[in-house]
Parts: structure tokens; C-alpha cells; sequence
């Protein structure tokens, strides 16, 4: 049975929203490596659009690494200089306001297009990712 998708990434103002839905799992490789789908999302009044994405086991570990660093108040990049699409995370930068984030999705090796939006979340948005995470482990990384 398969489960529902989960938003392993959620980030919104209420207005504009980027995220990464995990929708499935595949096997791949040999030996067979359990790999998850997805798609990255972003949702604007300006830009709509999805780009299907895998997660590999390390995915999840460094995206829990780069939630502990943005606890730190540090900027952070998952999956750079991998053949993946990227996510970039910026909370400490001078042109910020007090609890504004920039976000970055990048796909250098497809579209080399990349959105880039501001966004105010909610104040507990860290924790709500780390629960976010335990799911997604929970669902679909067994």
C-alpha cells in the first residue's frame, strides 16, 4: 500500500510558497537502493511551477544536518554540486528584515533556471520542518 504524499519542505507567508513534496518511493541501482520521488513546488502570484526530483538515503541525513545549521542562524545549500535540483536557504544576509529567509531552488543541470523568492514563514518553522522529516523517515525511508 502506498502512502500520501508528504511535504518534506513546506515554506509559506500565506501568499507564496516553495516546497518538496515526496510522492512515492522507487528502487534503483544495483544492488537495488531504496530512492525516493518528488517535486520541488513554488507558488506565486508571479511564478507557478513543479520539477519532479529523486531523494536518495544521504538527502535525508544532510537536510537534517542543514536544519541544525539554520538553527545556528546560518545560511545553508542542500544538495549543492550534486546532480540534483538545489535548495538554498538564506537567513542571515544584511538586506533581510527580522524573519525573512530567501529561498533558492536551483536546477543548474536541467532548466539551469533558478527561483528565488523572500518569505516571511511562520515563527516555528524550523521545528515544523524537523517533524516534517521525522515523517517523511517514518513513511517512506523503512
Amino acid at each position: 500500500m502506498e502512502a500520501d504524499p508528504i511535504d518534506l519542505v513546506l515554506l509559506t507567508d500565506g501568499v507564496s510558497r516553495v516546497g518538496l513534496r515526496v510522492t512515492g518511493r522507487e528502487f534503483s541501482g544495483y544492488p537495488e537502493v531504496p530512492v525516493l520521488v518528488g517535486e520541488f513546488v513554488v507558488h506565486t502570484k508571479f511564478l507557478k511551477g513543479t520539477l519532479k526530483t529523486w531523494l536518495f538515503p544521504d538527502d535525508l541525513t544532510t537536510w537534517e544536518e542543514c536544519l541544525d545549521a539554520l538553527a545556528q542562524g546560518e545560511n545553508v545549500s542542500w544538495r549543492k554540486d550534486k546532480r540534483a535540483t538545489e535548495l538554498h536557504l538564506d537567513v542571515d544576509a544584511p538586506e533581510l528584515a527580522e524573519g525573512m529567509i530567501r529561498v533558492s531552488v536551483a536546477d543548474r543541470d536541467g532548466s539551469r533556471a533558478t527561483a528565488q523568492l523572500l518569505l516571511e514563514p511562520a515563527e516555528d518553522w524550523l521545528q515544523d520542518h524537523r517533524a516534517r522529516l521525522a515523517e517523511v523517515r517514518k513513511t517512506w525511508a523503512d
